[in-house]
């Protein structure tokens, strides 16, 4: 009875012995499988939202632009004052000119 006792618990420690590395051999393989389902889940989506914003980044880069444009417009305006107020003396000037023209051909 005792030889049957040790075979029955020799058995059961190699079944245990086996269905662990059972396990272990495919563990790996499962793990991998179940990242490339999810990687092929995931990754159109990741795409569409990669295209998204390198859309957005464009417009944005876009915006900066005009927005920068517009500012160094503004600027360029602010120091050119000085030449507004050079045209509108020179503009009195051709209007007195002219109304003195004008009035000497008037006596004439």
């Amino acid at each position: 009875m005792e030889a049957q006792e040790m075979q029955l618990k020799v058995r059961r420690v190699t079944d245990k012995f086996t269905e662990s590395m059972y396990v272990l051999a495919n563990e790996p393989s499962v793990a991998l499988y179940r990242l490339q389902e999810h990687v092929r889940r995931s990754l159109p989506e990741l795409v569409q939202h990669k295209t998204d914003m390198q859309s957005w980044e464009e417009q944005s880069q876009g915006a900066i632009y005009t927005v920068e444009y517009a500012c160094s417009a503004v600027k360029s305006m602010t120091n050119s004052s000085m030449y507004f107020k050079n045209i509108d003396s020179l503009l009195r000037q051709a209007i007195k000119m002219k109304e003195q023209i004008s009035n000497s051909q008037g006596r004439r």
